[in-house]
């Protein structure tokens, strides 16, 4: 992390301290069965590979010398991959904040002060979502022993085992059925970027282009992140002004775009984002029957949990922290899919792997004929 004079903007390291102390305890299970229960999940990774590559029809180049690892994780687990991640992540806006605050009077102090009084605050936020995450596909943290990663330096799938377990007891139903449709999602994220040499570059520049264009200071960012801590210490929701709300995503952080070159790149990742979610969700499905025998009954179940959330003060903090244009993602991405596939078959659209250039703009994303006729003309 980029700092001036020993100060960070950020005090990672309580970050993590401070999540891993409030997060939630996992489901109780005895030793025995956590071991089964990861032994299983790495099964379920493994098997997932042939599954989703045989039906995308998409492999890695040089096939097993570009995979990534597979991490199966605890909650605490999780949290120190994301706080590494963001730490390589958000460190040219950081560090641009930082000199921005010690040019002024008594700026070293104020941001030892407020690097921890931050750590903290992203510490809670950590620890609420580290209990609802069900695997991710990890891209920026840098590679380092508790964080291996592919060849290239950097991606690894993560599977958050307790959160797993706690879902599937939720839902009631088949544990291995279900650990192995959770594994079909993630593996087509490791694909995605497996076979994809360019995927992980670009999406990283935009995110950097888009922290570049960043115009606020410090206050400013973080008034959204102390807002989001007051709704989860409080139980109360975000004050938004619905009235004259500029979009669905309104109160969010993700609002805190500024200049017209943001919201460009904004849109770009969105559709991407999009993009990605949705041909996992379409991926799931389409392999889901012939692997998954009770797929109806889970998909059924989780849907409904996705849409309603755990009660005010959880989709409160998804309005918050953008997870509700989340499952918009999924939700668009998965049509577009769809449509396309059912118009090009998998071959035609598999062309969106081409190039940046190949990639659905937003509003393709909601229109998929106009991505199909622009890849024909």
């Amino acid at each position: 992390m980029t700092s001036l004079g020993g100060v960070e903007m950020v005090d990672w390291n309580l970050a993590v301290t401070t999540a891993t102390r409030l997060v939630r305890p996992g489901p109780e299970v005895t030793r025995e069965d956590a071991r089964a229960v990861v032994s299983e999940l790495r099964r379920h990774a493994k098997a997932s590979e042939e599954h989703v590559r045989g039906f995308t029809r998409m492999y890695p180049e040089g096939s097993g010398e570009s995979d990534t690892p597979v991490l199966v994780v605890d909650r605490p687990g999780w949290v120190r991959a994301n706080v590494a991640g963001f730490r390589e992540l958000l460190s040219p806006l950081l560090a641009k904040m930082q000199e921005r605050r010690s040019s002024g009077p008594g700026g070293a102090v104020l941001g030892a002060v407020g690097g921890k009084v931050t750590g903290v605050e992203v510490g809670m936020l950590l620890s609420f979502l580290a209990s609802r995450v069900l695997g991710q596909y990890e891209t920026f943290a840098p590679v380092t022993r508790d964080l291996p990663g592919g060849p290239d330096g950097g991606g690894r799938l993560l599977l958050v085992a307790p959160n797993i377990v706690h879902v599937e007891r939720e839902l009631e139903v088949d544990p291995h059925d279900f650990r192995l449709w959770v594994c079909l999602h993630e593996e087509t994220h490791r694909t995605q970027f497996a076979a994809v040499p360019w995927l992980r570059d670009h999406i990283q520049g935009e995110i950097q282009a888009f922290l570049g264009e960043a115009d606020m200071d410090l206050p400013a960012l973080l008034e959204r992140v102390r807002e989001a801590v007051q709704s989860l210490a409080g139980g109360r929701a975000p004050e938004t002004d619905e009235e004259n709300g500029t979009g669905p995503d309104r109160g969010s952080i993700v609002e805190l775009v500024q200049t017209p070159a943001q919201r460009e790149i904004l849109g770009r990742l969105t559709a991407v984002m999009s993009l990605l979610e949705g041909h996992a969700d379409y991926v799931m499905d389409g392999v889901g029957p012939e692997v998954v025998p009770s797929v109806a009954e889970i998909r059924e179940k989780f849907q409904k949990r996705r849409a309603t959330g755990a009660g005010r003060l959880d989709q409160a903090l998804r309005k918050l922290l953008g997870l509700d244009a989340k499952l918009r993602q999924y939700r668009e991405g998965e049509r577009f899919v769809r449509a396309v596939v059912e118009d090009l078959g998998m071959d035609g659209f598999n062309r969106v792997w081409t190039s940046p250039n190949t990639l659905p703009t937003k509003a393709e994303i909601g229109r998929p004929a106009d991505w199909i006729a622009r890849m024909r003309s």
